[in-house]
């Protein structure tokens, strides 16, 4: 490939890329610029990997390319060892932040001249730091342009580090409303009952659309999140799940036969390190604040 096509193809990557600042998957981007090919795609994409243009992170199992903040790098510019080294640490760390033990142990900066570095990159706003919801005292520090990452934020069901239980209650009963109002416009279905059964499946999708037209969250809802709302469902007795030959898993309302045990008002439905959280170790029931506020209502 010639230089002023490569800097054509690159040029057009950057376009895609700038008009997705949170992020865009391989997938997305060869939808964006259908003109390339998948080769041309690859080697202008590793090229701005190795040129510091694009940050790579993991979420939800799909690896996303993001422009680095280049306000970011020109503040570091004119900055002293001590800040360039934390500040790469920190950038290291990505969307789920670094404690300030961790940075202290690998930049070997004492506690004062740590503090002083962090306020300092702090002030620029170039970092920020974080509360995890996993740990109501202990901060993480990532770079100021990104968004925390579900593990530190709680996600959607979080704010401010409390547990929104009454928008869980809302999402869960919008989310039920759309099986059920799915499963009665095919009662009677005139090409049979299998048919009609199957037609009253809806993807995780599809639900989290409706929810989005609604306008009942202030915050965006990923597909995720509807999963697990309508998971909660499924454990209640509401609903059922089943995989579709594709490989899609569909949900569809069903008539409990018993009173539901009302999971989803527990914080553990809905909880993002429930797969961590065990019978010792930093995350324990015994330990969770959220299960004591729960408990005590």
């Amino acid at each position: 490939m010639s230089d002023n096509k490569s800097d054509e193809v690159s040029e057009k990557i950057l376009n895609v890329a700038r008009k997705n600042p949170k992020g865009i998957s391989d997938k997305d981007m060869a939808a964006a610029v259908p003109e390339l090919t998948s080769a041309e795609l690859v080697a202008a994409i590793n090229k701005l990997l190795q040129q510091g243009v694009f940050d790579l992170y993991n979420q939800g199992g799909s690896l996303l390319y993001r422009l680095k903040n280049q306000n970011s790098k020109q503040a570091i510019k004119g900055a002293d060892n001590e800040e360039k080294v934390v500040y790469n640490l920190i950038e290291e760390a990505g969307n789920k932040g670094i404690w300030i033990r961790d940075i202290r142990i690998r930049s070997n900066l004492a506690n004062t001249q740590l503090t002083k570095v962090l306020k300092s990159l702090e002030g620029k706003k170039v970092i920020k730091a974080v509360k995890c919801v996993n740990a109501s005292k202990k901060k993480v520090y990532m770079l100021f342009n990104l968004e925390p990452d579900r593990s530190v934020s709680g996600g959607a069901w979080y704010q401010d580090q409390d547990f929104e239980s009454e928008f869980v209650d809302i999402l869960n009963r919008q989310c039920l409303r759309f099986l059920q109002q799915r499963a009665d416009k095919i009662k009677n279905n005139p090409r049979g009952p299998i048919v009609g059964r199957t037609q009253s499946y809806a993807t995780a999708a599809e639900v989290q659309k409706y929810i989005t037209d609604l306008g009942i969250s202030k915050v965006k809802l990923e597909v995720e999140d509807v999963i697990t709302i309508l998971n909660t469902l499924v454990y209640d007795g509401k609903a059922e799940s089943n995989v579709y030959p594709d490989g899609n898993r569909v949900y569809r309302a069903i008539e409990s036969l018993l009173p539901p045990p009302g999971l989803v008002q527990v914080p553990c439905g809905v909880c993002p390190l429930i797969h961590k959280c065990n019978s010792t170790g930093l995350i324990t029931p015994q330990e969770c604040k959220y299960m004591d506020e729960w408990l005590e209502q």
